[in-house]
């Protein structure tokens, strides 16, 4: 991987942007006409027309929940793992302690149940995107998923699967927010 293609693909996600955004910057990084943090200039597909300027919202401003919402969408394809946390593989709660700890420096344990533990409790009608969502079974969380709206996670499934967002497939879960 070359050096530019390195730095490319650091800045996409270091900015945590969406793909579309990204895909904007790095046209406008290639033709060497970013200019700023918040505003890229991107050229338009035909070679005549003016480029658009893009107004990104930064980073700062996003809630916790949204930058790690962001950070565990960016690992979609990624391989299950057993026991992984990132960053080239994952298991459910890897995927959930990459983006709240290792990315965002949060204080959270590694395993399903103990960051049920440690976050706040939401009720099923408050759940935001970037909450976590717990996957119950004899009072225990056995499986953990970043919620992305519309009854949909972000998760790593099973030995097999890669990082993939899916449907929630059953009505026994908590939700939680990480502090």
């Amino acid at each position: 991987m070359s050096t530019t293609t390195k730095k490319r693909s650091l800045l996409a996600r270091s900015m945590l942007m969406t793909p579309l955004l990204a895909a904007g910057l790095i046209a406008g990084m290639s033709s060497g006409s970013v200019s700023g943090p918040a505003t890229a200039a991107v050229a338009a597909t035909p070679a005549k027309a003016a480029p658009q300027t893009i107004r990104m919202q930064p980073t700062a401003t996003l809630t916790l929940g949204t930058r790690g919402l962001r950070i565990a969408a960016a690992q979609k394809g990624d391989p299950y793992r057993w026991g992984a946390s990132g960053p080239s593989a994952f298991d459910c709660s890897g995927l959930v302690y990459y983006a709240y700890h290792k990315v965002l420096g949060r204080n959270i344990p590694r395993t399903a149940n103990a960051q049920r533990l440690a976050t706040m409790r939401i009720a099923k009608s408050s759940v935001r995107p970037g909450d976590l969502i717990f996957f119950m079974s004899s009072g225990r969380a056995y499986h953990v998923g970043v919620y992305a709206g519309y009854g949909k996670i972000w998760h790593a499934p099973r030995p097999g699967q890669r990082v993939q967002l899916s449907r929630i497939w059953t009505s026994a879960w908590v939700a939680g927010r990480v502090r």
